[in-house]
C-alpha cells in the first residue's frame, strides 16, 4: 500500500511539472497614473505574442493582461510592458511594489511612444533611487537572441530624427528594466494599417520584441 501511495505521489508530481511546462505564460501591460496614455498601441502586445508563439514557440498566453503598478497581481507576470506619451506618476506604495517585483525576478520593458522619457526617468528614480539608467552596449545579449541586431535597436519611427537608444536599470548584476527610446517598437508591433509601416519595418520591430522576451525568459 505504501508503495502504491509513493507511486501515485511521484506520478502526481510529474503531472504537475508537465502541466506547469505546458501552461501558457502570461504577460501584462502596466497601468499607471499621472494622465499618460498607458493604453496606447492597443494591438501591439497581441501581435507580438502571436509572432513569438509562431516564430519561437514561446507558448505565451494569447491574451495579455492589464495590471496596476501598485497591485499584488503584478507578481503573476514575469514580463510587463509599459508605454505611452505623457505623464507618469507612482505613489510611494506603487514605487515600492514595483521595486519588490523587479528585485524579486520580474522584468519591465518601457517603450517610449514619444514624449514619455521626461516623466518615466524621474518615476523610475523613485523606484530605484540608487540606480541610473545606463546605455546597453550593442554586444549586450538582449540584442543577440533569436535575431542579431549588431547596431542595437532598430529605428521604427523617426520622431525627432535621433538614433534609437536602449537603456537599462541593473540591480545586482541583473537587467531588471529595459527602456527603449527614439525607437518606438510598440508602433511597429501594431496592426499594419495603424501606422502603415512597411513589412520590413514591422518585422524588425517584432524580431526585436521577440529578442527581449527570449532574453527575459532565458536569463
Amino acid at each position: 500500500m505504501k508503495k502504491i501511495l509513493l507511486i501515485l505521489l511521484i506520478l502526481n508530481s510529474q503531472f504537475s511539472i508537465l502541466n506547469s511546462l505546458n501552461a501558457q505564460t502570461p504577460i501584462a501591460l502596466l497601468k499607471y497614473g499621472g494622465g499618460g496614455d498607458w493604453y496606447a498601441n492597443p494591438t501591439s502586445l497581441t501581435n507580438l505574442i502571436a509572432f513569438c508563439n509562431a516564430d519561437a514557440q514561446m507558448n505565451l498566453n494569447p491574451e495579455y493582461a492589464v495590471v496596476d503598478v501598485g497591485s499584488s497581481e503584478l507578481f503573476n507576470y514575469p514580463f510587463v510592458h509599459m508605454t505611452g506619451h505623457g505623464n507618469v506618476t507612482f505613489s510611494n506604495q506603487e514605487a515600492q511594489n514595483l521595486r519588490n517585483y523587479l528585485i524579486g525576478g520580474g522584468f519591465l520593458h518601457i517603450d517610449d511612444n514619444y514624449g514619455l522619457r521626461p516623466f518615466v526617468i524621474p518615476a523610475m528614480k523613485k523606484v530605484f533611487p540608487e540606480l541610473d539608467f545606463v546605455e546597453l552596449p550593442f554586444t549586450h545579449p538582449i540584442y543577440h537572441q533569436q535575431y542579431h541586431f549588431p547596431n542595437g535597436l532598430p529605428k521604427i519611427h523617426e520622431h525627432d530624427n535621433l538614433p534609437p537608444h536602449g537603456y537599462g536599470l541593473i540591480w545586482e548584476g541583473r537587467l531588471v528594466c529595459f527602456f527603449t527610446w527614439e525607437c518606438d517598437l510598440g508602433d511597429g508591433w501594431e496592426d499594419p494599417d495603424v501606422h502603415n509601416d512597411s513589412p520590413a519595418t514591422r518585422q524588425k520591430a517584432l524580431r526585436m520584441g521577440e529578442n527581449i522576451l527570449q532574453y527575459v525568459f532565458t536569463n
